[in-house]
């Protein structure tokens, strides 16, 4: 029988209503001016509450319209919220459930990290974590079909995370995808004026001027961007707000940044 992780903030973070999913995501992305650029070989997104951050990760989802039947597997990097541990986890369960249907892990890719030391498999930090979960509609509305590498990132080094990436990079049939929020419970023009400078670093790939009070998911977004200077890509800021922008009060806000990497 096939192991399956269920949604865990499915009514939560978003609706559980397969329809009514698939209904504000695709509204989301009606609301972003089409592209003209090359599609990206990577993409830093958001993953708080849709009604926040769902406008905001729409902005570089739909860079990936054109991309639909061509990328067959998804690199999905993401901060620990919930369960503390050292390292990068991968999955042992072989299926990732959500209301629009079930995705397969791509065991043979998690097979070419059993090497790494500080990679293992574990479904305990998966088995609570949004930041992961929160992208799987996205991806499945703009993609279609795509195996999924899902990697849930403790405490763990940039470094490691670009090796990781490294063994996964391969060529235009993969997209890496990493979640991350910005700032946290700021002022809205403090959180502006911080989010701002993380940005530029991100669009600079300065990998080594962004902490975690700028980003929660800073590991795996330094990581990523180490390996978008060895591969020679290029990043572009797609959009910047916070909860305050989109559905919240301005007293304490959280930032939220698109970026796509060419």
């Amino acid at each position: 029988m096939a192991t399956i992780r269920p949604p865990a903030v499915a009514g939560m973070f978003y609706p559980a209503d397969p329809a009514r999913l698939h209904q504000e995501i695709q509204a989301f992305l009606r609301g972003v001016p089409r592209s003209q650029a090359a599609p990206p070989k990577a993409v830093i997104v958001p993953h708080a509450g849709y009604v926040y951050s769902g406008p905001v990760a729409a902005t570089a989802y739909a860079r990936l319209l054109p991309l639909a039947g061509r990328i067959r597997r998804v690199v999905l990097l993401g901060p620990a919220h919930r369960v503390p541990f050292v390292g990068i986890a991968a999955p042992q369960a072989e299926y990732f459930d959500t209301p629009l249907g079930r995705v397969h892990v791509d065991q043979q890719a998690i097979e070419a990290l059993s090497d790494l030391p500080f990679v293992g498999r574990s479904d305990l930090p998966h088995a609570p974590e949004h930041s992961l979960e929160v992208q799987l509609p996205f991806l499945q509305e703009v993609l279609g079909d795509f195996e999924l590498v899902p990697l849930v990132v403790g405490d763990a080094t940039p470094e490691q995370v670009a090796q990781v990436l490294e063994r996964l990079w391969d060529g235009d049939e993969t997209l890496i995808v990493v979640s991350s929020d910005l700032s946290h419970y700021l002022p809205y023009e403090q959180a502006r004026r911080i989010d701002a400078v993380t940005s530029e670093a991100i669009a600079d790939l300065r990998d080594e001027d962004i902490d975690h009070e700028q980003a929660c998911g800073a590991t795996p977004v330094r990581g990523l961007l180490r390996a978008a200077r060895r591969h020679g890509l290029r990043a572009e800021i797609v959009d910047l707000r916070n909860s305050g922008d989109t559905a919240g009060p301005r007293d304490r806000v959280v930032g939220y940044g698109a970026y796509v990497f060419h």
